[in-house]
């Protein structure tokens, strides 16, 4: 069920090394890294869970993204998370974008440059050194899930080199990890401009609020997994809540989005109709779209400034 251009993957689930919820900024890094990668219009984005789990649900559970959680979060592998959010994301979107949760400072632009690029996998070097995020095509995802060697992604990549490309950048954050605390605040005070952005939410309306984020990843989900309740789950959301989001849209529209069918062997199930399949993905598209001429507006307006406005100076 194809639905993004782009989809996002987050691994934050290792007790060892992961710090999904450590604070930098003023907002934690994983909400730093979701933030980043919903500037640029990535749908879905999954962030397989782990140490903290409950707490980054809570951190999360507003935004519209996919909690998948790694059981053997004592101590996994990276490569595990990765392949159980690559699973998930397999056939619903044309890329994927993957960062781990420890290393959440690369800028926005670093991002745009990453998907810009072209090519079957994209990585980003600063320096001569490899850094995340990196940039996967859904073609290579089979080949990727099936690497049993060493290094996990890294030699999983690196048995497919001939279909990588490497994008070199100025940015020093695709380095800095979570572990270098001291250099990763500085670079954030050096580079405050770079995170500023034009936050986007595009919501279908009438007397209130029908359609958003949250709903859009709902219907994905329901798509996925024939449950409103199953759905609910893997996003934070109580089935009771989510009935009422469903109804109130499809009250609106005039068509239903969702089968249901109560009882039997087979217990109760909801699916997407021909006609909530169609408009999910239209919608989609229609949300990249705003974005990509929102951002492009935005970086014209930046460029037209000749100063940084000051504290002090029109009120501020």
């Amino acid at each position: 069920m194809l639905i993004g251009k782009t989809g996002g993957l987050i691994a934050a689930a290792s007790k060892k090394v992961s710090q999904p919820t450590l604070r930098l900024g003023g907002i934690t890094v994983v909400r730093r890294i979701v933030f980043t990668f919903q500037q640029m219009g990535l749908f879905p984005i999954v962030v397989v869970t782990g140490v903290e789990a409950d707490e980054v649900k809570y951190q999360l559970a507003g935004r519209g993204v996919v909690f998948l959680h790694n059981e053997e979060f004592e101590d996994p592998e990276l490569f595990d998370s990765v392949k159980i959010g690559l699973a998930f994301l397999r056939g619903k979107c044309e890329r994927i974008v993957f960062s781990p949760v420890n290393v959440p400072l690369f800028l926005p632009a670093t991002l745009r440059a990453l998907l810009a690029a072209e090519g079957e996998i994209i990585t980003l070097s600063h320096k001569g050194k490899g850094g995340h995020p990196v940039l996967l095509s859904d073609a290579v995802i089979p080949d990727i899930m099936a690497w049993s060697g060493e290094n996990g992604l890294r030699g999983a990549i690196g048995a497919l080199s001939h279909l990588r490309s490497v994008v070199e950048v100025t940015d020093e954050g695709i380095l800095l990890s979570i572990h270098q605390q001291s250099r990763l605040q500085q670079y954030y005070e050096e580079n405050k401009a770079a995170f500023l952005h034009p936050r986007l939410r595009l919501n279908l309306e009438r007397e209130e609020e029908l359609f958003n984020a949250r709903t859009k990843l709902l219907l994905l989900l329901i798509g996925e997994k024939s449950s409103v309740r199953a759905a609910g789950g893997m996003m934070a959301l109580s089935p009771s809540k989510a009935w009422d989001m469903l109804n109130k849209l499809e009250l609106a529209l005039g068509y239903r989005l969702i089968t249901r069918s109560r009882g039997g062997a087979r217990g109760s199930r909801s699916e997407l109709t021909a006609k909530g399949l169609v408009f999910l993905q239209a919608w989609q598209r229609y949300e990249e779209k705003v974005i990509a001429s929102a951002n492009l507006a935005f970086e014209l307006l930046r460029d037209t400034v000749e100063e940084p406005l000051k504290p002090g100076v029109y009120g501020l």
